[in-house]
């Protein structure tokens, strides 16, 4: 199978093609807001960290933002940060560098003697690698190049009977042709745990869910929290979610079933291809965050509930099988699966309407949350969300 995508010159294959204006820290996020608004063909993001971070924190951010730089996504990348930070726009674009081979520029607004001399050079220079990104053309690329991330937010009853079984079943498609998924969310295994790690292609795979599960709740013990005091959330309660392991059997589902060949940290990429896990919070918006620093082209988001979640870098296809839901919030859902539990649809028959969805996003069909040009992001902390 095919889809239209970008080459880029490390090899990956892109299904947008973004110029990001990447900020080091939180003192940068507004020049780089300043210079994307002016420049057609790029994006920002809005980085609240960066500086005077505690060692673990700090890599973590500098692991979300060469991440986000190195995505197949992104054609070309100007960095800017403020001067007196931890990792300067030097070393922030060395680190890059060590990634991929994208065009790259960086300054820094201390150097430049402020916001209007570095916004001047910054747009002059994003001037002409947008300008060099229009001129790239789509071509025929193998699906084996595509890595999906899967994400849920928002769950009610109807994502474990439709939802997650049916993005499952687009999972297990793209595995067996050669593409990878991902699958976050590591509170939301717990109960479930053992289950899915019997999937672990090697009992190390194995050993490695059950102990990131486990590590999740005693580093919760260490101070004295419990990850069910926020999960389920009241608004999985009302849908109908009673138990974190009821909510763990559903969302395991939308993993598929074909063997997880790797786990990796958070905001890591991925050395392997096929069903991969991430360690991250159950929390949505940290969770779609570092799949997209780990490669993800594209992201599918399912929803009970509903959600507006969006991503500056890579398109978020919101699944949902709630047809109130769907009709509710129409602007914010793409794809409506609850013909599932109806009984209309199959979940063979929804996963193969899923997979006809994801090629035509691959493809460049705009999703509901790029429209509107959201960009949610969240960075996981030492001290974790749930």
């Amino acid at each position: 199978m095919k889809f239209m995508g970008y080459e880029r010159p490390d090899g990956k294959v892109g299904v947008r093609n973004h110029v990001l204006i990447l900020p080091t820290c939180a003192c940068a996020s507004e020049t780089c807001r300043i210079v994307a608004s002016q420049v057609q063909g790029t994006v920002n993001i809005i980085n609240q960290a960066g500086c005077a971070e505690v060692k673990g924190n700090e890599d973590i951010t500098q692991r979300v933002l060469t991440g986000f730089a190195a995505n197949p996504n992104v054609y070309g990348i100007v960095v800017i940060g403020l001067g007196c930070e931890n990792h300067s726009h030097k070393s922030v674009k060395a680190s890059i560098e060590k990634l991929t081979n994208k065009p790259i520029v960086s300054f820094g607004i201390q150097e430049e003697g402020g916001t209007v001399n570095t916004i001047n050079k910054a747009v002059k220079a994003a001037r002409s690698m947008a300008a060099e990104a229009s001129k790239q053309k789509r071509v025929q690329c193998d699906i084996s190049k595509l890595m999906m991330g899967i994400e849920c937010g928002g769950s009610d009853a109807t994502s474990g009977l439709a939802a997650n079984p049916a993005v499952g079943n687009l999972s297990d498609r793209l595995v067996d042709l050669g593409a990878s998924s991902m699958m976050s969310e590591t509170p939301e295994y717990v109960g479930a745990e053992h289950i899915l790690a019997s999937r672990g292609a090697t009992p190390e795979i194995h050993d490695k869910i059950i102990s990131i599960c486990s590590d999740y709740e005693a580093h919760l013990a260490g101070v004295n929290q419990d990850l069910r005091t926020g999960q389920p959330t009241p608004g999985n309660k009302d849908g109908g979610l009673s138990t974190i392991e009821e909510k763990s059997l559903g969302c395991i589902y939308k993993g598929g079933t074909r063997p997880v060949v790797e786990v990796v940290e958070y905001a890591q990429i991925p050395t392997k291809t096929g069903a991969i896990i991430m360690d991250t919070p159950g929390y949505d918006i940290a969770s779609v965050t570092a799949m997209i620093a780990g490669g993800c082209q594209i992201v599918v988001f399912t929803t009970g509930r509903g959600t507006p979640t969006g991503h500056a870098l890579a398109p978020v296809v919101k699944i949902t099988g709630n047809s109130e839901t769907y009709q509710r919030m129409i602007d914010n859902m793409d794809v409506d699966v609850s013909a599932i539990i109806t009984g209309e649809k199959s979940i063979e028959e929804m996963g193969a309407m899923l997979m006809e969805e994801l090629i035509e996003v691959a493809n460049g069909k705009i999703t509901k949350a790029e429209s509107f040009g959201f960009s949610d992001i969240c960075i996981d902390r030492i001290c974790r969300f749930i």
